[in-house]
């Protein structure tokens, strides 16, 4: 099965937390309204490098236009 990179999730034990799935290497949980991170690998290696601090900012803000696409689309949807 192939898996899309981002997905957004929730839960109803926290109605009021939006996440964003991130399902490739290395994948995480984040809280959009704190942009807290949750890695599901352990990363002890990696942190080591300034390659590692600049793929992480990538991703997060990847993250974060995938939601805000997401969301636009939603919008526009209602819109119609």
């Amino acid at each position: 099965m192939e898996l899309p990179k981002f997905l957004i999730a929730d839960n109803s034990e926290l109605p009021d937390k939006i996440f964003i799935l991130h399902t490739e290497y290395p994948r995480f949980l984040m809280d959009v309204e704190t942009d807290e991170v949750e890695w599901f690998e352990d990363l002890s290696d990696e942190e080591e490098g300034s390659d590692f601090d600049s793929e992480v900012a990538n991703l997060i803000e990847l993250a974060l236009e995938f939601y805000d696409n997401e969301m636009a689309q939603l919008d526009d949807e209602e819109v119609e």
